[in-house]
């Protein structure tokens, strides 16, 4: 029981553990939602045809230099 009194309390550093912990949490509960939400938005095919598109015209630009 002391222990957890003691993460309730500032640390050394003046740091309250407990308080970080559930703002890390929070924080990562966000995240997730947030890596859901974009990838079902996300067209895979789409941005793989303009990474495709982008990398043929880099690669005719070079050509063209050359």
């Amino acid at each position: 029981m002391a222990k957890k009194q003691n993460q309730q309390q500032p640390n050394a550093a003046g740091t309250n553990v407990e308080k970080v912990k559930k703002q890390n949490q929070a924080a990562q509960q966000g995240q997730q939602q947030y890596g859901q939400e974009f990838a079902s938005e996300t067209d895979a095919q789409e941005v793989q045809r303009r990474n495709q598109q982008s990398q043929q015209k880099k690669n005719q630009k070079n050509q063209q230099n050359q």
